[in-house]
């Protein structure tokens, strides 16, 4: 509980910790509910994917580095693939138009599209595989957006392998999570690297 009181707190009721090794592409996920002014914990120590080098230094997310960024960020948008029952923050079912753009020189850049765009590169947020099938938008450089600070950084099923700079969590976790967090509750995401 050290960690969470190096923040400011007070509004926020839910939270997701995710701690690892600077270097590690694997790290623990701990969620937290506050209730009474105490905190306590209603889901894990999960095992959890986060990207493939590890996390970036404060401050240091560069697009393409394959890290996670550290710090606290809110818990946004869901885009799911069909809509699951009980899920009470924002959420698109996601289709073949739906992107996240993740290109530093778009003026889109780290933003939701749903269809056309001038963008050279951006993630289609409806894969063939299981990846997006539960996605939930991290609210990193989101507000202001600072190009090639880093893009597209998600909390996401995974499938047995490091992200590029997400989380990712066993399918059965995420969707639980899901259903548990409440948009009333500001629900939160710490990532922290611990250092080696």
């Amino acid at each position: 509980m050290q960690l969470i009181s190096a923040y400011d707190l007070d509004s926020i009721c839910q939270l997701l910790v995710v701690r690892g090794k600077e270097t590690s592409s694997r790290a623990v996920l701990t969620a937290l509910e506050k209730k009474g002014g105490k905190w306590r914990i209603v889901e894990g120590p999960d095992s959890v994917w986060v990207g493939r080098n590890g996390f970036a230094t404060p401050g240091g997310k560069r697009e393409g580095d394959g890290k996670t960024p550290q710090g606290i960020y809110s818990l946004g948008r869901v885009f799911a693939y069909s809509q699951p029952e009980g899920v009470k923050m924002p959420l698109k079912v996601s289709d073949e138009m739906d992107k996240w753009v993740d290109d530093p020189k778009s003026p889109e850049y780290n933003t939701y599209v749903h269809g056309e765009t001038s963008a050279d590169s951006y993630e289609n947020l409806r894969l063939k595989g299981d990846d997006y099938k539960f996605c939930q938008v991290i609210e990193y450089n989101t507000a202001p957006v600072v190009k090639g600070s880093g893009s597209a950084i998600f909390f996401h099923v995974a499938v047995g392998k490091p992200t590029a700079g997400c989380v990712a969590i066993q399918e059965e976790k995420i969707e639980g999570l899901l259903r548990w967090m409440d948009p009333a509750a500001k629900p939160h995401i710490i990532l922290y690297a611990e250092r080696e």
